[in-house]
């Protein structure tokens, strides 16, 4: 596709809210406030507060970099750019093919949750909410809305990068904050809820600082952003060339971090209102809040509000995945963007019902498991493996590989813009960010 004819984000605002859609997801409202909950609240805040700036950003101004000046998939941009180093770009493709098989069906646990809010069979089931969710696990509507949910996504992706991606962008994300501000002022009513922001707004210093607080910061500043798996690759590839790089990896960041506070401002209030532990794990969503919920006025009402939120985190990021693949099929293989679609979610269909209906044993190299899912093999793969090694070797290829005036000439936008922030973005690059993303990596494998 030549550069003319490439379609590309209309605006500023559209290049940041799509952007922002990216990075903003599950690991916002889901991951986020059960790990800053069992990490110190405030001081895991702070630390990852630091490390969106350390890591986060320099990473996502390397792939930004890559994309729009080669204007091509993930593939194609580490092709054009360096034949040697087109094995990158598949590797972004990799992750965000392993992603579909395990993001979908928690993305689709959202909608179950949505539905049952709705109709208000949530509140009037007389099983427990644990009970509810592990008969829901064991029934066949975590496939229905996992394929549900692809749908969703491929009529957006279809529609192509103007009319569906960014136009599907400009009216989830505004919503998705207004929402959030919603629920936040009506947790803020709550009684006891002053304990909640002690918790997640005053740092104790001298218990919550760990080694481990550290590295799980890093490891969620670096996972928050999207980077690794080709996306921001992929995005930018449709940015103008007067882009400001520098000012849109700022403002996604700041967008990232602020759902990230607002997120917190919901959850720990509500927890400690409901007197339950802020380190209630994975199921403090779909398990925990629904108990919240239930003691206020209006459960379903509430309950509706905040599972749709959930959902429009959870599409925004399906769309920037589901795109890493749509164009890389598209291009690659001189398809339509409909049939690079179709192929997508095709897959996607078929790896989802992989991910919900096959358990198997595991036996490698002295390492046993039983019942083991495919969503966690997915899930394992692609962030502790892919996702750490695509963005530490792209910070690598553009400041070791790349010649020395290729971030400066597209940060400056070819010496038409002046950034002082030159200098620090390099060294973060050449020597900083990698050597912090490989220690997670060697963390997350258990080897450190």
């Amino acid at each position: 596709m030549s550069e003319d004819k490439r379609a590309s984000f209309g605006g500023k605002l559209s290049v940041v809210l799509v952007a922002a859609g990216s990075a903003i997801g599950l690991g916002a409202l889901w991951r986020f406030p059960y790990i800053a909950g069992k990490h110190g609240g405030a001081a895991f805040l702070i630390v990852f507060l630091l490390s969106i700036f350390v890591v986060g950003i320099p990473a996502m101004l390397a792939e930004f970099a890559v994309g729009r000046k080669s204007r091509k998939n993930a593939v194609g941009a580490f092709r054009q750019l360096s034949k040697k180093w087109s094995w990158l770009g598949y590797n972004g493709v990799l992750g965000a093919l392993l992603i579909t098989g395990f993001y979908y069906i928690v993305a689709g646990w959202s909608l179950e949750y949505l539905v049952n809010s709705a109709t208000g069979l949530l509140y009037s089931s007389p099983v427990s909410f644990t009970e509810q969710f592990a008969a829901f696990q064991a029934s066949w509507r975590p496939a229905f809305y996992a394929v549900v949910f692809i749908l969703l996504t491929h009529i957006i992706v279809a529609r192509g990068v103007e009319k569906g991606i960014e136009k599907a962008s400009r009216i989830m994300m505004p919503a998705l904050f207004v929402i959030l501000i919603i629920m936040a002022v009506r947790v803020a009513f709550m009684p006891n809820s002053i304990e909640g922001y002690r918790f997640f707004l005053s740092p104790n210093f001298k218990e919550a600082f760990t080694s481990e607080t550290i590295m799980m910061a890093i490891g969620q500043a670096f996972f928050s952003l999207s980077v690794g798996m080709g996306c921001m690759v992929t995005y930018a590839s449709y940015f103008k060339k007067n882009n400001n790089l520098v000012s849109t990896s700022l403002n996604v960041s700041l967008l990232t971090l602020l759902v990230s506070l607002l997120a917190g401002l919901v959850i720990f209030p509500a927890v400690f209102s409901a007197g339950l532990q802020p380190a209630e794990g994975p199921s403090l969503i779909f398990i925990t809040l629904p108990e919240i919920f239930k003691a206020m006025p209006l459960a379903s009402l509430w309950s509706t509000v905040f599972f749709l939120l959930v959902m429009l985190a959870s599409l925004t990021s399906t769309i920037s995945f589901h795109e890493v693949l749509t164009a890389y099929f598209a291009e690659e293989f001189k398809l339509s963007r409909k049939w690079g679609a179709r192929i997508t979610s095709a897959i996607s269909v078929l790896l989802s019902l992989l991910t919900v209906y096959c358990v198997f044993d595991f036996d490698f190299l002295g390492v046993k498991a039983t019942g083991v899912s495919f969503m966690d093999v997915f899930d394992y793969v692609s962030a502790n493996i892919l996702m750490p090694l695509g963005a530490m070797f792209t910070c690598i290829f553009v400041a070791w590989v790349m010649e020395r005036n290729f971030m400066r000439d597209e940060i400056t936008n070819y010496g038409s813009l002046k950034s002082y922030v030159m200098p620090v973005v390099v060294f973060m690059l050449r020597y900083v960010t990698p050597l912090l993303i490989l220690y997670i990596f060697f963390k997350n494998l258990g080897i450190l």
